[in-house]
This record gives structure tokens, sequence and C-alpha cells, in this order.
């Protein structure tokens, strides 16, 4: 099976967290900033758990100080999110790191991104949408600014809304007044739920929240009662499998529950969160559940189908997607 060639729809992605390590060390050489302790001997991000991956991440992302800096990180991103076949690809970014949440300065950051997304969407086809962030950890307070960033920006490339950072920092519920500001502003709302934290997690993104995806949302899967709700609520989940791994959520990828939850009825997509902090990407995330559950180019296809319906973007953009992700042969 050609997974390379596999029209990919990717809906989980941070765009710090898929600099790869390459760019983040030549940016820092030219800054005369020394990260020489967030590498492995081999070149890779270096980190112990999932505490001290938040420490490396907010390292690496200190070389980017501009927007221009932006502008070149979204174009490497999107040329290796091509070169493994994604087509449409949703990114969090996150006006703590673009601008201090200031929204003037958001503004030319955002609008460096977006430049560069035009250029490789001219040159290899692939589609950015950006999805704003509030970092979890920086508070509510932050996170209100996060989402005033976002309000102010909404529209035909920043459709969504989300929350990422540290799961147990604080409740979902503490965020609500971010997300209703971004819900005013028409804008899809998703958060991190789910990951480190158990069932009642997911449930509290739902009620406190009441957003439309869950990112991760794995854990639901020890709730059959939650299970079912997703199912009858039409909440998709966009799971990061080998993200989940490497960060020893679970063991190995046959104790990851993606197949069963998908088994089961539950909205599954694929995504690789932060690909090079975690060695991965599309056709690595293919290869590996093919290989664990016997997903075939059918799999994939249907997986990829939900995905473009879940997207955060308008109409038309999901019929070009739609209709190069049904061209695919099975």
């Amino acid at each position: 099976m050609n997974y390379t060639a596999m029209p990919k729809v990717e809906l989980h992605t941070h765009i710090e967290g898929a600099a790869p390590p390459d760019f983040i060390r030549g940016l820092a050489k030219e800054k005369s900033v020394d990260l020489s302790g967030i590498f492995e001997a081999d070149g890779g991000y270096a980190y112990r758990d999932f505490w001290h991956f938040l420490e490396v991440y907010e390292a690496a992302t200190s070389v980017l100080k501009s927007p221009s800096d932006y502008a070149r990180l979204t174009r490497a991103v999107l040329e290796n999110s091509a070169d493994a076949g994604v087509v449409y690809l949703e990114t969090f970014i996150s006006p703590d790191f673009c601008g201090g949440r200031d929204v003037i300065a958001w503004r030319d950051y955002l609008a460096a991104i977006q430049d560069a997304a035009a250029e490789v969407e001219r040159d290899r086809g692939i589609i950015l949408r950006g999805i704003v962030t509030a970092v979890r950890h920086f508070g509510p307070d932050a996170a209100h600014e996060a989402a005033r960033c976002a309000q102010e920006t909404a529209g035909d490339f920043i459709t969504g809304f989300g929350m990422g950072g540290d799961e147990k920092s604080g409740k979902q519920g503490d965020f609500a007044y971010a997300f209703d500001m971004a819900r005013e502003a028409g804008l899809k709302l998703t958060t991190h739920a789910g990951e480190w934290n158990g069932p009642d997690e997911v449930r509290a993104a739902l009620d406190d929240l009441k957003i439309e995806r869950i990112g991760h949302g794995v854990r639901a899967i020890e709730d059959p009662a939650l299970v079912n709700r997703l199912i009858e609520d039409d909440i998709t989940l966009e799971v990061c499998p080998g993200s989940n791994v490497f960060l020893g959520v679970y063991p190995d990828l046959a104790a990851h529950p993606i197949a069963k939850l998908r088994d089961q009825g539950v909205k599954v997509t694929v995504s690789t969160d932060d690909p090079p902090f975690f060695r991965t990407d599309m056709v690595q995330e293919y290869e590996n559940l093919s290989r664990q559950f016997g997903w075939d180019a059918a799999d994939f296809k249907a997986v990829n189908l939900t995905a473009t319906e879940a997207a955060f973007c308008d109409e038309a953009t999901r019929d070009r997607v739609r209709k190069i992700v049904e061209a695919q042969d099975v």
C-alpha cells in the first residue's frame, strides 16, 4: 500500500510543535541562542515526560520572535506535511507565542503565516486553516486575551478556537468565558481533553465548553455511557496515536483505543500532534495503524472523509477537499 500517495486530512497539529528540529536549531544559531540542552545526540528533541516536553516546547518556541520567523516556520511545516500526502491541515496557533496576546502584533504574525500558507498552497496544493489556541496552564485571564485575538481575526483562515497545554492545570469550566467569546465570533470550538485526565475531563469539555470536537479524547473509552454520548452528540475526536504512545498515555499501539472507538461508532480522525517531537509523520501513523489494526485503504479513506466533514472550514473548501479524498482508489 502506498501510504504516501493517500490524500490525508489532518485536524490536530500545533504549528510550533511541527517545527523540524533542524529549523529550530538553525534559527537559534542565527540569533545566537543556546538551545543545545533540548536536543538529543541524533538531533531530535529531548525530554523526559509530558511536563518536561512542555518546557522543551516553550524553549524551542522562544527563538520564534517575529512574523517573518513564523512565515518561515509555516513554509517548513507545510512542505513536510505535503511530502506526507496531507492535502488539508489545521494547526493550532497561539497568540501567547505570536505577539504576546497583543491584537495588533497578533495581526502582523497572522498576516505572515497566511501569506506563507498561500504560497505553499499555490505551489503544493496543501490547504491550511488556523485554530486560535489558549494555553491552559497560562490561566483563564490569558485565555480571554487569546479569545479576543480570535474574535478580531475570525474569518476564512482563522476558523476555530481551542485550548491546549497542561490538562492538569485548572478545569475546563474555568475557560468557559473565553469559549463563549469565540463562539459569538462564529468560530468552531475544540479543546484538549481525555489525554492525561480520564473520562470526566471529556464530559466537562462537553458540558462546560460545548465544543464540537475533542483533541485526543481517547480516555472516553473507559466510560461506555460517555462513548454513547460522543456518538449521540456527533462529536469527532482528533486522535493522535503516535503522540499518545510516545508520551506514555498508552504503553504501545496495541493498547490504544482508536480502533475500538471507531468500531463502536465514534467519529475518529488521525493526526500527528507535534510530529518531530514524537518522531512521526502521517505516513508513519498510517503504516503503524495498518500493521496493528489491519486498516486498509478503504479504512483510511473513510477516516479522511470523517475528518473532511469535521473540518473547521467553509463549505467551498470542504467540497474541494472532499473531491480529492473521494478520488482515492481503494
